[in-house]
Parts: C-alpha cells; sequence; structure tokens
C-alpha cells in the first residue's frame, strides 16, 4: 500500500482505490454517488459500536448517535469527533445541502440537514457503503 500521508492525510492513487473498495464503495467514496433509499448495510443496523470510514478507518459515528430518522439511509445525530468530518457546500442536483466528507481520506460520506432531534437538532445522512461497524 503507498499511502501517502500529508498532515495525517491519506492520498492514493484512483488505481489503488479501485483495488481496495468494492464498486459500491468507489461509486459512493470517491464519486460521490448515493446508495438507493433502504438498501444499504446499516440502514436496519441496531448492534452497538463505532462507525469507521470504510475508506481509511478513521472513528466517524458512534452507535449511541445513531436513529432511525425514516429518510432510508442511517442516521446519526452528531460526529464522533467534530474533527473527523469536514463539510463542504453541495450545489448539484439542483439543490443545496451541506456535504459530509471524511476529514483524513476526504471520502464522501453523505450530506447533514438541520432537521434531526435533540440534542444537535442535526441528521447526519450517511451511505452504508462509506461506513464499516465494529461492533463493540
Amino acid at each position: 500500500m503507498s499511502d501517502t500521508k500529508t498532515s495525517g492525510k491519506v492520498v492514493k492513487s484512483e488505481a489503488e482505490w479501485r483495488k481496495e473498495l468494492t464498486p459500491m464503495q468507489y461509486a459512493v467514496l470517491r464519486e460521490k454517488a448515493t446508495e438507493r433509499p433502504f438498501s444499504g448495510e446499516y440502514e436496519h443496523e441496531h448492534r452497538k459500536g463505532t462507525y469507521t470510514c470504510a475508506g481509511c478507518g478513521q472513528t466517524l459515528f458512534e452507535s449511541d448517535a445513531k436513529f432511525d430518522s425514516g429518510c432510508g439511509w442511517p442516521s446519526f445525530t452528531a460526529p464522533a469527533v467534530d474533527s473527523h468530518v469536514d463539510e463542504e457546500r453541495d450545489f448539484s442536483h439542483g439543490m443545496v445541502r451541506t456535504e459530509v466528507l471524511c476529514s483524513k481520506c476526504n471520502g464522501h460520506l453523505g450530506h447533514v440537514f438541520n432537521d434531526g432531534p435533540g440534542p444537535t437538532g442535526l441528521r447526519y445522512c450517511i451511505n452504508s457503503a462509506a461506513l464499516k461497524l465494529q461492533p463493540k
């Protein structure tokens, strides 16, 4: 593996990413695709654990922050560590949304919306393909 770490960032060639990720993981993490609603592996997951980035293994979300939003994707009220996710404005598909990215490998995770439950009022709507559950 030829990871080039620049200030803690994981940088790989597209060929390396394609070799390491499944086609769905690659489409979501590297090409900003979205899995079909209600089709993801973790949509109805209730085991306790930590959700890490499927691309680089960085801790992203804890199961304690997961809730059933009914939107068709795993939803969380907050990241496990704020600095582990980056947010960018997304103007694609004729909408203005806030994209959520892994801060370590810049992989696309999903989007965050202001319609979640307390205490944050946020709904991190995350593709299962971008996650790996580490059960506790």
